[in-house]
């Protein structure tokens, strides 16, 4: 892991911004368009399902999507928008927490980005978690709070953006199901996202960058380099068509 020299502008609006940064990955997504999304560690099929399609989405248009590298929606998001994603770690970075979501953590520290501002070896507390929440929605343009309870953190980080100025957007969620997301909606804190694609529309530019997943076959041909890549995405992409799979080799279908 290295320190990052410098901070992206954004932090500075953070009336505690951290004294020091490390890093593990690319830094250069610091510098791209940043959009957060964060939730409850216990979503629901619907917001799985929701998560990885909106992740995806902005990703396609080149937005970096941010989250805290926790189970749940964080970790859907980092998936959706994999390799285009920057977990914030409320661990040193030389600690995988949580375990469960060590390989995907992994993957980001070696095709994305990682940050933290604790030292190696610092193990969560709770107020680390508060802490890192401020630096998610510091990064971003706006902030998506996918599914959460009133109590949570995630609401946390709906307050956070608020005094911070960010725009809120949550997803539309049934009765008891939702109630955090629902109450922002209920207090006009929060926009509600009613169609995924007119959502990212707002972000990036959908021609500035081709799927990172055919952008990477195209150069690399290799299976085992891009199942290393991007995991079981690689097969998904067979059955809808993108790609073909002759042996060890990818051939990127044209169209």
């Amino acid at each position: 892991m290295q320190l990052l020299q410098s901070f992206p502008p954004s932090l500075n609006s953070l009336s505690k911004p951290p004294k020091k940064l490390y890093f593990e990955g690319d830094v250069r997504l610091l510098d791209l368009q940043c959009v957060a999304i964060v939730g409850s560690r216990r979503p629901s099929a619907y917001t799985r399902t929701s998560v990885l399609r909106l992740a995806k989405a902005l990703s396609l248009r080149n937005v970096i999507v941010v989250s805290g590298g926790a189970m749940g929606v964080d970790a859907l998001s980092h998936e959706g928008a994999f390799p285009n994603t920057i977990g914030v770690m409320a661990t040193g970075l030389d600690i995988y927490y949580p375990k469960v979501n060590e390989k995907l953590i992994k993957s980001i520290y070696t095709n994305a980005l990682a940050i933290s501002e604790y030292e190696p070896g610092f193990m969560p507390k709770r107020y680390s978690f508060v802490e890192r929440n401020r630096i998610v929605v510091a990064l971003s343009e706006a902030v998506v709070i996918a599914q959460a309870d009133l109590k949570s953190g995630s609401m946390q980080s709906a307050k956070i953006a608020m005094k911070l100025g960010k725009p809120l957007y949550v997803l539309p969620q049934r009765l008891g199901e939702s109630d955090g997301t629902n109450y922002l909606l209920s207090q006009n804190s929060a926009k509600i996202i009613d169609d995924i694609d007119a959502f990212a529309s707002q972000f990036g530019n959908k021609s500035l960058i081709e799927d990172p997943l055919l952008a990477f076959c195209k150069q690399e041909s290799s299976l085992q380099a891009a199942l290393a890549k991007f995991g079981l995405q690689v097969y998904e992409y067979e059955l809808d068509g993108k790609i073909r799979i002759e042996g060890t080799q990818i051939v990127v279908q044209d169209g």
